[in-house]
């Protein structure tokens, strides 16, 4: 079994990447939605508790991402709890679907949490810095200003290139992503 990783910054396009390929029939595991399910967990209420993030007893996330993105110390203190949460639903996503030719796992921040020693390939999603930003404002209303704080919370993009095996540019319409995906992945 070939195990990809999937990563790229925020916004660049990878759920669109994800889409592709599961509907060549692939598995993919998405960490985002994974992470969002551990955001619940005794132990981050309790990191938290004392903090305005909670929405009718459950974490906000646009309240936590606020917090955590401007406060690097309790950045810090949930990507401890959550990330061995993700890397052990990775190894299980692996076990599961170990009678396959080839499993996919998106992981937004492969790079900044060491994760590549996981994988056999690395594919990096790649979208200018602009169409990024215009992604965060339009599609999650952020301040122009909060949009570039987010950005610039990721290793750049050009550093990611450099260590990413397979590279597929999100430049353009979806139908040149589909080609970029399907040519360079052989699918």
């Amino acid at each position: 079994m070939i195990k990809y990783g999937i990563t790229g910054n925020i916004a660049s396009g990878k759920s669109t990447v994800e889409n592709i390929i599961k509907a060549y029939g692939y598995s993919v595991l998405d960490t985002d939605i994974v992470a969002h399910e551990f955001l619940n967990c005794d132990e981050v209420k309790e990191l938290f508790k004392n903090n305005d993030v909670f929405d009718d007893g459950k974490i906000s996330r646009t309240k936590l991402g606020q917090l955590v993105f401007s406060n690097n110390e309790y950045l810090k203190k949930l990507e401890a709890i959550i990330h061995p949460k993700v890397k052990e639903r990775i190894t299980d996503f692996f076990n599961e679907h170990s009678f396959e030719n080839a499993v996919f796992v998106s992981v937004p921040q492969l790079f900044e949490t060491n994760m590549e020693k996981m994988f056999d390939k690395i594919i990096f999603v790649y979208a200018d810095d602009i169409i990024r930003e215009n992604r965060l404002v339009k599609r999650n209303n952020y301040t122009k200003e909060y949009a570039q704080q987010r950005m610039r919370a990721q290793i750049s993009q050009e550093q990611k290139i450099s260590r990413a095996d397979i590279v597929i540019y999100n430049t353009s319409s979806e139908k040149f992503l589909e080609k970029e995906v399907t040519t360079k992945l052989a699918l």
